[in-house]
């Protein structure tokens, strides 16, 4: 008879949960490839935002891998896995849906799909990633950081400019900042492949594209990255180096190899970190020219007095404002952007930020009492699963554990750059979370734990795979048709704003050659605002650049038209009540007022809004008397202070008016000549100071930026002192017209 098994042979080896992948599985392929694509992949032109190419790659690769997966399920009746995890992404899915109905409609629906494809990412990752196929995913991981990681540092060293992107090096990533925060997390993967390694020219290899990774890192100078980076390679690497050192293959690596491997990989970094930079957008911010100088003056420049911390600790304080008053329900699913105008401080205005930049605050701020439960439970699990791989005990937890150290690794620089950044709304780094912790629940189901709140056994019936190879097919349908809207009405909005700035740029909007281009910039927008209203990132660009040429009735539909999703931007309702004054429609105007002095009365907005109207409806004593209190109180913007000049100069408070113009070329140098005219014209019309007026005419045709712009200011001057300044054989207007395709 034989020996019933004692307690520790049963712990030595626990039976794996049913629901084994099929030996032919390429489910975990197609996560690879897509782990690639994601990050090396861009779009080359502007009409397309980068993160909107990557969503769609994430997208229709896991509803690929979804359908392939029920498709070789044929006749399965044995169980699949389900994980704990798993509710997690499913309550916020089921809460995003639910304050669709009384919160914002649209972005819940976003946040929805978001967290759809998030979850059936994990029950892939957790049904299909066998502990000998994480190696795939290592490698897909890897290669799209190194893809990646080759864009970034052609765009640091000769400024290679093949993917329109904002501050550089941005990869594919359109923000440098975006890119940093996918590829610090992608560094775990990388230094396991490293370590694992056996043949002396992969080891190699593997050093030259770690070492590249990390320069990179340093080239953005991105502080959480630096912060993630500096974490791993002093701290956790170290210790999964020793704790799991017998997982590794470099202990029987030759001596030579032992030498060369972190040689290579200093070499690498110190060498690559010291090539400076030939890109002038990297250059002018002087903040290192090579890499390392960047990474070291960027991380000693952590601290409270820094200007971008600064604002985010602003959007902090305001998220905090939600989070007190609506600590339960929250404002709704992705309803942040929308709902956080009326919780800001007093005075302050942050509408041109959509997340909070801490990835902790807003899930609390939009999803309440949700929200928190899945944060606790999350770090519960994380922090246990961490105690678990750390003791492991038995042969079988031990072989797990170097994976595990890696996912989790992986998910801790992942945190620590979502205390600063927004990293799960991005497509790639989203994908990577998933499967962070997809990787983690499989590894639970190999090790037996079967609980409630871990691994378990999943029903599975022919039944289930027809419903579920049917819902499939209908979501990439689904997918198709989103996917063509939105690049379609992405186009359109885009290709508006080109047309809008290429106008401003040439100095003469107005000019009859722009036209055609004028009525098609026109088109465009509307037809991409019908396709999608609720598209706000771009489409007030279009309304600004047609305000500044007077074309206030078409700016002022625009405006609206973003009011009727983002109801709650004081700087769009500001906007908008300018447009209604300057078409003739002052009760709008002041109506839009009060409804911008009810969210945000002391804004800097808010209070040069009131004294434009007031200035404009002939009550200008009142006007200046506010306008004065708004500038001894430090609250003004440019609008205020172009108005305190104007109601000073008829006032006859001259010394007020110089004051005011003073502030405007100050804190908006950009303004300096068309200022300095202006105050000759008062000099020389208000004051009779002849001398004062030829010097400030001098100024601003001095600080002129073109030929162009010196016509349209000295057309300003009288003609007793234009004489001086026309040359005898002054450029016309049309020779001097210049036409520019950016600002």
């Amino acid at each position: 008879m034989p020996k019933r098994p004692t307690q520790a042979a049963a712990t030595a080896a626990p039976a794996p949960l049913p629901g084994e992948v099929v030996r032919d599985d390429w489910t975990v392929v197609i996560l690879a490839v897509m782990m690639f694509l994601a990050p090396a992949l861009g779009v080359p032109t502007e009409l397309m935002l980068q993160d909107t190419l990557k969503s769609i790659i994430v997208a229709m690769a896991v509803l690929s891998a979804a359908l392939l997966f029920f498709l070789q399920m044929r006749g399965r009746r044995e169980p699949l896995r389900w994980h704990g995890l798993l509710w997690l992404p499913l309550a916020l899915l089921l809460y995003a849906l639910g304050s669709m109905a009384w919160s914002h409609a649209y972005l819940g629906g976003v946040e929805a799909v978001r967290w759809f494809v998030f979850t059936l990412l994990l029950w892939l990752g957790l049904n299909t990633l066998a502990r000998d196929r994480l190696a795939w995913l290592a490698w897909g991981v890897h290669a799209g950081a190194v893809g990646a990681a080759l864009w970034a540092a052609l765009q640091f060293w000769v400024d290679f400019d093949l993917f329109p992107q904002g501050p550089n090096p941005a990869s594919t990533f359109v923000n440098r900042n975006f890119f940093a925060e996918f590829v610090v997390c992608t560094l775990p993967f990388s230094m396991l492949l490293l370590g694992r390694a056996r043949a002396s020219g992969s080891v190699v290899a593997l050093a030259v594209s770690n070492g590249l990774i990390i320069t990179t890192i340093l080239m953005t100078g991105t502080r959480a990255a630096l912060i993630a980076l500096w974490l791993q390679l002093l701290v956790v690497w170290p210790l999964i180096a020793w704790r799991c050192r017998r997982q590794f293959a470099w202990p029987g690596w030759t001596l030579p190899v032992r030498v060369a491997a972190p040689l290579v990989l200093a070499l690498t970094v110190l060498v690559l970190g010291l090539v400076p930079s030939a890109n002038p957008k990297i250059l002018v911010e002087e903040r290192g020219a090579h890499a390392l100088a960047r990474a070291f003056t960027r991380t000693q420049s952590i601290g409270p007095r820094d200007y971008s911390l600064g604002v985010r600790m602003e959007m902090w304080r305001a998220t905090l404002n939600i989070i007190q008053a609506r600590p339960f329900t929250g404002v709704g699913a992705g309803a942040w952007e929308s709902e956080v105008p009326l919780y800001q401080a007093e005075g302050s205005q942050l509408e041109t930020d959509y997340y909070v930049h801490n990835e902790f605050l807003q899930l609390l701020a939009e999803y309440g009492l949700v929200g928190w439960t899945f944060l606790v439970l999350l770090f519960t699990y994380l922090i246990v699963s961490a105690g678990r791989t750390w003791k492991a005990a038995t042969e079988t937890e031990d072989a797990e554990a170097l994976w595990r150290a890696t996912l989790l690794c992986s998910l801790l620089a992942l945190m620590v750059v979502s205390c600063i950044g927004f990293p799960w709304r991005m497509a790639a780094t989203g994908a990577l979370f998933a499967l962070c912790l997809a990787g983690l629940a499989a590894s639970d189901a190999r090790l037996g734990h079967a609980s409630p709140a871990l691994a378990q056994a999943l029903r599975w019936t022919p039944a289930l795979r027809q419903a579920a190879i049917a819902v499939t097919c209908a979501c990439i349908a689904l997918a198709l048709f989103i996917t063509q809207r939105a690049a379609e009405s992405e186009r359109k909005i885009v290709s508006a704003a080109k047309i809008a700035l290429a106008m401003s740029a040439s100095g003469r909007p107005d000019d009859p050659r722009w036209r055609a281009s004028r009525e098609e910039m026109l088109r465009l927008v509307r037809e991409g605002v019908a396709i999608n209203p609720h598209y706000r990132k771009i489409t007030p660009m279009v309304a600004d650049e047609l305000a500044k040429w007077g074309d206030w009735a078409n700016a002022t539909w625009i405006w609206e038209s973003v009011l009727s999703s983002r109801p709650n931007v004081v700087a769009i309702i500001s906007n908008a009540a300018r447009g209604y004054s300057s078409t003739g429609q002052p009760d709008k105007a002041l109506a839009m007022l009060e409804r911008a002095k009810r969210i945000q009365p002391r804004a800097p907005s808010v209070r040069s809004l009131e004294v434009v109207l007031l200035g404009r409806a002939g009550k200008e004593a009142e006007a200046l008397r506010l306008a004065k209190a708004a500038l001894a109180a430090g609250v003004y913007d440019y609008d205020l202070v172009n108005a305190l000049f104007v109601l000073a100069s008829r006032a006859k408070e001259f010394a007020l008016a110089e004051q005011a113009m003073a502030l405007r070329v100050k804190d908006w140098p950009e303004s300096q000549s068309s200022g300095q005219v202006r105050l000759g014209l008062m000099y020389a019309t208000g004051m009779n100071d002849a001398a004062k007026a030829r010097a400030a005419f001098r100024a601003g045709l001095a600080a002129a930026a073109d030929p162009a712009e010196r016509d349209k200011l000295l057309a300003q001057i009288p003609p007793p002192f234009r004489q001086e300044f026309t040359p005898t054989a002054s450029l016309s207007p049309q020779a001097s017209y210049t036409s520019s395709s950016s600002r």
